[in-house]
């Protein structure tokens, strides 16, 4: 039988550990997708949820990830948004089910504010649960479905958990990026409650890989192991709404006009500033502005980003 608890420090290594298990020991199935590998009932945990961005050649894309964290925080279900970063997401989904909306506004529930003023109050609480799936995705013949069931935070000794149940998830193209933008909503609510991070799991009915995507999964484990111990940078402690509105003002700006005053930076928070400046980098390579990707480069403030900076100027070299 399958391990059904796969314990890693890192996103690389969790990858790696999952696929590897999933082409070995996965049960055959056919979903409307197409003829997959399975394996169902199983457990990843994260010890450092800042461990979320991937080095390797294959899946070390972190705009995509970046650029879908700005949709759910955007609270939109607008395809245009999320097809800037993601050019293929059409084929998956029409958008009805994205997460944005839910989190932010659902029924006109704030269920990432509530969450937040649960825990606030009584950060013990076993209540702050974060639900996306509705009985009524599955009724009516609806083909586009959340895959996310749940997210449950838990303050336990002073550190937030995050548990996240999935019904369905795609091992190689989906796994990184929930992983990534769980765990960013995980330290933004941690930061909000000025507690520390704690463990991310993320327990998932079907964990999957399609047979369309096996060789390209095979050349992910070829390239061999990564170091990823680096963990990104720590998100500053306090509410970090005011700071997001900024920075998703500069992600609307870039992605919209392909402009940003890059005085606005400066007056950001560093940690924003830097992932604003990730888009603009983005941004500069659609545009092939190579020497405006190198000066940008130049004004980073963490040098955690530099190696996924110098792969994408090295990618339009």
């Amino acid at each position: 039988m399958p391990d059904s608890h796969l314990f890693c420090k890192t996103i690389d290594d969790l990858m790696r550990v999952v696929i590897t298990q999933i082409l070995s020991e996965g049960d055959r199935i056919q979903p409307t997708r197409g003829p997959a590998k399975e394996l169902s009932g199983v457990l990843l945990e994260i010890n450092n949820p800042r461990c979320r961005m991937s080095l390797t050649e294959t899946r070390g894309r972190p705009l995509s990830c970046l650029g879908e964290f700005c949709w759910y925080l955007a609270g939109t279900n607008d395809l245009d948004f999320i097809c800037y970063y993601i050019p293929n997401y059409r084929e998956y989904s029409d958008g009805a089910s994205g997460y944005g909306p839910r989190l932010f506004d659902w029924r006109g529930i704030n269920q990432f504010q509530n969450v937040a003023s649960i825990l606030q109050r009584k950060p013990s609480s076993r209540q702050a649960v974060i639900q996306l799936f509705d009985c009524s995705d599955i009724s009516g013949g609806k083909s586009d479905v959340p895959c996310t069931c749940t997210l449950q935070f838990m303050v336990r000794r002073e550190r937030l958990n995050l548990i996240v149940y999935m019904r369905s998830n795609d091992a190689y193209l989906g796994l990184p990026h929930d992983i990534f933008c769980f765990t960013m909503l995980q330290e933004v609510m941690a930061a909000r409650l000025s507690v520390e991070l704690g463990t991310y799991r993320h327990m998932v009915g079907s964990l999957h890989l399609y047979e369309k995507n096996i060789h390209s999964a095979r050349q992910f484990l070829e390239e061999g192991w990564q170091p990823t111990k680096k963990p990104m940078p720590v998100m500053p402690t306090g509410d970090p709404g005011p700071h997001m509105t900024e920075f998703l003002k500069a992600e609307r700006s870039i992605r919209t006009e392909g402009f940003l005053d890059l005085k606005r930076l400066q007056s950001m928070d560093p940690y924003w500033a830097d992932l604003a400046r990730l888009l603009l980098i983005f941004r500069y390579g659609r545009d092939n502005r190579i020497g405006c990707m190198q000066g940008l480069r130049d004004s980073i403030s963490s040098d955690f980003y530099v190696p996924y900076i110098d792969r994408m100027i090295e990618r339009k070299m």
